[in-house]
């Protein structure tokens, strides 16, 4: 009886010792229909789901932090979330800063204009075109380094700069190819709108996909929500998520 009840005693233990906690996850709340803020202040998105899902596949709670894009990395860094879960490619270049799960989807990145403008999606034929496109992304990045003639704007949200597509106060926008589908064209404000050119993905500017952000100490949990990713594949409860928001399966290759 004693062994018994010293057994149970040493179990109750390590389970204090080892107990469940709120993960604080960072989400941007505005990249429809990936994260976006709802008419009565929810966030809703495929992110938001992925985000808990994997708190629950990993037996935790999440609570969800809304930060603009331009700071989320900062937050990260500066504890006020635990992860980031907001589309944000893992990067050689953000992986200096902090460190990346494995991808939880992967689609190519598409210019946006006005059909029939006769836009050519090359560096020569984008040469003097006003594009506009969200700050701190992949997007910046490539252009900057594949486009040196065409004229970037930028901006803190998606949804700014398609509203200045809109108005025309840029020639085209540059994206995520489904934001750009599915937040934009399949809206009533995408009437008159059109993709053109070819999808752009280049390894060097664009990483593997859209990853989960943690803070480079943070092995174990990187390693954890890796593991949760693929077991949302496998038992099929991400394909349920991503049939909510898409046609295709966009987990990639």
């Amino acid at each position: 009886m004693k062994r018994i009840l010293g057994t149970a005693l040493m179990a109750a233990g390590l389970a204090a010792a080892s107990p469940a906690f709120a993960l604080n996850i960072c989400v941007e709340g505005a990249y429809p229909p990936f994260s976006e803020t709802a008419a009565d202040g929810s966030i809703v998105g495929f992110d938001i789901d992925i985000a808990n899902a994997l708190c629950a596949e990993i037996g935790e709670t999440c609570e969800l932090v809304k930060v603009d894009w331009d700071g989320i990395i900062p937050a990260l860094l500066e504890k006020k979330c635990d992860a980031i879960v907001a589309s944000m490619s893992s990067t050689e270049q953000r992986k200096q800063v902090i460190d990346f799960t494995d991808k939880y989807y992967s689609v190519p990145n598409h210019f946006v204009a006005a059909e029939g403008a006769g836009f050519v999606d090359t560096p020569e034929g984008m040469a003097g075109k006003v594009v506009g496109v969200q700050r701190g992304t992949i997007h910046q990045s490539y252009l900057e380094a594949v486009y040196p003639d065409t004229e970037l704007r930028l901006y803190g949200t998606q949804d700014e700069a398609v509203l200045d597509l809109s108005a025309g106060r840029v020639d085209a926008v540059m994206a995520d190819e489904l934001a750009i589908t599915e937040g934009f064209l399949a809206t009533p404000a995408g009437a008159g709108f059109a993709l053109f050119g070819e999808a752009h993905s280049d390894p060097a500017y664009h990483g593997p996909g859209a990853a989960i952000g943690v803070r480079k100490e943070d092995t174990e949990l990187r390693d954890r929500l890796s593991a949760a990713i693929h077991a949302l594949r496998d038992s099929g409860s991400y394909d349920t998520i991503q049939g909510k928001y898409f046609d295709i399966d966009i987990y990639g290759d």
